[in-house]
């Protein structure tokens, strides 16, 4: 059994707090970023629901200023402030290195958890296009920042974590290379800015999922799945609530 517990990792912090490439923040130096896991979040004045004075978006980072029982002050990237919540944000994200074999996940800046897992064909490159059996060197891993957009509970993986890819910008790249036509790349970016599930029936492929029935051996068999060993998935699932941010690279 190659997973690591929470009781085996000691605390590590992930020193690039940002995705510089996708213009995307996993976490603050101080811990205080979170993230909206709600769609309409309510925010209220005081830590009750007496007055609302604003809604979050899906996904929409704010800064956490204080807990207070169960709701927390926050205070949104344009200055607004108050209350909402605690199940309606979260700071844990997830890390998956091909290079290391390993899916990461962190509270804020601190590494919780750590799994091996198994990875599609050509680990080293990123995903282009949709494979199959005639190419099945297209069955990789893709790289770059993409959300849980939906959980799984009946997988025939056991358990499985879908990301939304492909996400807006694979389908700029494949609208680019002609991979995708003009309704094809509207219907990944609306679905993106909705947060909804993309068309993962282009020729960009899809329904990469991080799902179970791993091996705990770092192999190559997947068709561009991230899978970790089923008692590792149910570690993770309570964890994980779509809208989770997940950054993957090599």
């Amino acid at each position: 059994m190659c997973g690591w517990t929470a009781g085996a990792v000691h605390a590590q912090d992930y020193t690039a707090q940002n995705d510089t490439a996708h213009n995307v923040r996993f976490a603050s130096a101080d811990g205080s970023l979170y993230y909206s896991v709600a769609r309409k979040a309510a925010v209220f004045n005081e830590a009750n629901r007496s007055t609302e004075v604003f809604k979050l978006n899906f996904r929409e980072p704010v800064s956490l200023i204080e807990r207070r029982g169960l709701w927390s002050l926050i205070k949104t990237e344009d200055g607004k402030t108050g209350y909402v919540s605690n199940k309606d944000i979260s700071n844990i994200w997830i890390r998956i290195s091909k290079r290391k074999k390993s899916v990461y996940v962190y509270r804020g800046t601190q590494l919780i958890k750590r799994y091996i897992a198994d990875f599609g064909n050509n680990v080293a490159s990123d995903k282009i296009q949709r494979g199959d059996v005639r190419s099945p060197d297209d069955w990789r891993t893709p790289e770059g920042t993409f959300f849980v957009v939906s959980k799984n509970p009946n997988s025939k993986f056991y358990k499985a974590l879908v990301l939304n890819y492909p996400n807006a910008e694979d389908a700029r790249r494949g609208y680019r290379q002609g991979l995708i036509s003009k309704r094809e790349y509207d219907a990944i970016v609306a679905a993106e800015d909705n947060g909804n599930i993309p068309p993962m029936n282009t020729m960009l492929g899809g329904w990469i999922e991080i799902h179970g029935d791993g091996t705990g051996g770092g192999t190559n068999w997947t068709q561009g799945c991230i899978a970790i060993e089923n008692d590792k998935m149910d570690e993770l699932w309570p964890l994980i609530q779509v809208g989770t941010p997940v950054l993957t690279e090599y």
